[in-house]
């Protein structure tokens, strides 16, 4: 299954999601952030649901994590379903895979414990339905590790540049933020994080390089987000 008005990755996006330097300064980042913030999550044993799951690079840091009873990947993209195949297989990783589309997940509802959306929604036109599908498969106090790169970051030269996007649903933090909040996912402040990493500025962080201060007024850049589905 192809996703709607789903728009494919150049071939530099392709190799560049599939190599270490994503793994570890990406994805292992973000989901160190995550778990910096999130409070209290359910204990190991459940269900986890990578959407989104790309080549696979974050299942292994997953299984890691939350040494789950069931782990699960789903990706839209079948080029790279077929990279996470072989990456598991290789691994050693005990996953189940599924092609498909974040807007319409497969799976029954109340049936996952943690969601895990890695730098995946802004892909996405119908956002407010792939969120409305997070709630639904979610059980009920169950959590959504949410990372994301915002407007301000998929419109930057470098982005443009070297990557796809759908840039007319670009959001804010603010307005992601939101969003999460419209679909019945509560937060609080202590569980946000937004990460002004040197990689996601514009100048690629040459004013800090020089010494000038990080600026406090600024649009952010990235947004990290655990939100729990209300009981």
């Amino acid at each position: 299954m192809v996703a709607r008005d789903f728009v494919p990755e150049t071939r530099f996006g392709f190799w560049f999601l599939g190599t270490e330097t994503w793994r570890i300064r990406v994805a292992k980042r973000a989901l160190d952030d995550l778990m910096r913030v999130a409070g209290t999550l359910p204990p190991s044993g459940g269900t986890v649901l990578d959407v989104g799951c790309g080549q696979g690079l974050a299942l292994g840091l997953l299984a890691e994590r939350f040494t789950p009873a069931k782990l699960i990947g789903i990706e839209a993209d079948a080029h790279g379903l077929a990279a996470a195949r072989t990456r598991i297989l290789n691994e050693g990783i005990d996953a189940q895979l599924y092609h498909g589309d974040a807007q319409a997940l497969p799976f029954e509802s109340s049936s996952v414990d943690i969601l895990f959306c890695h730098q995946t929604l802004h892909h996405l036109v119908h956002q407010d339905d792939a969120l409305r599908e997070f709630h639904r498969v979610l059980k009920p106090g169950g959590y959504l590790l949410l990372a994301e790169s915002t407007r301000a970051y998929i419109h930057s030269w470098i982005i443009r540049v070297l990557f796809r996007h759908p840039m007319h649903v670009q959001r804010t933090a603010q307005e992601y933020l939101a969003m999460l909040r419209t679909h019945g996912f509560e937060f609080s402040d202590r569980n946000v994080s937004l990460p002004y990493l040197w990689w996601s500025r514009n100048d690629l962080g040459a004013k800090e390089w020089f010494g000038f201060p990080v600026p406090t007024e600024r649009e952010e850049t990235l947004v990290n987000v655990v939100a729990r589905k209300k009981e």
